[in-house]
Parts: C-alpha cells; structure tokens; sequence
C-alpha cells in the first residue's frame, strides 16, 4: 500500500460499516506475511447479515473501480473472505470469529484504527450509554 495506510483503508472501511459490520479490527501484516499488507476482520450477527455485509463491501468497492480478486464463503455466511489482494476483509459470523480467533493468531500485528473506526466506536459508545439512561 502506498501512500497513508489509514487513508487508503478508509474506503474498505466505509463499505464494512455500511451494512452495520461489529467488531472492526484493521491489522497491519506487512512485516509478518506476505500474504496481504492488512486483514481487515469484522462480524455479522446472522448469517443473513454476514452475507449482507459482504455484498455491500463488494458493490461499494466496485463503484469505486475496485474488485475483489476472490471471493470465497459468501453462500454459507458463516466466515466471507474477500481478497483485494493487499487488503483481505474477513467478515465473520460472531460464533465462528471467536472460534477461528485470527486476532489471536495473529496477535502480534499491530492495530490500525482510521477515522471511520474511531466515529464508529464513538457512535456505539454513545447509543450504549444512552440505552443505559
């Protein structure tokens, strides 16, 4: 990735949230793997919404000239793994997420919060304390 990593995050970002995505974690792999810069992981409550999900980020990205170079799971809504090549978004159906634990696995990527993430995290703080009132 070239440029801010943050910046060019922003857009795969914006497309998770968009389809309510929970537990958005960006990890940064460059110096673990070669396999992508960055592991985007985020979850759907219902496999229904998984799936949801998943099709948004990819029609977004598609308007904005970017197309996956795979795509496998989206049928089962169970784990959707979606390849841009330097960026792979896993969107998990929460049970499966913390079986699978990549977070875990990969525990030693650093975290990268954009400005999408931390106005997401806000907003769900407020709607939490305000549900609480």
């Amino acid at each position: 990735m070239t440029g801010n990593i943050k910046e060019s995050l922003e857009i795969y970002v914006r497309a998770a949230l968009g389809r309510k995505a929970v537990g958005l974690v960006a990890l940064d792999m460059r110096a673990l793997t070669s396999i992508a810069d960055v592991f985007i992981i985020c979850s759907g409550r219902s496999n229904r919404q998984v799936s949801a999900i998943a099709e948004f980020i990819i029609a977004e990205l598609k308007k904005q000239g970017v197309k996956p170079l795979n795509t496998e799971g989206l049928k089962g809504g169970h784990w959707v793994l979606i390849d841009y090549g330097h960026v792979i978004i896993h969107v998990f159906y929460e049970p499966v997420r913390h079986f699978y634990d990549l977070e875990g696995l990969w525990v030693d990527a650093k975290r990268i919060e954009t400005k999408s993430m931390k106005q997401a995290n806000k907003d769900m703080k407020d709607q939490e304390e305000s549900d609480d009132e």
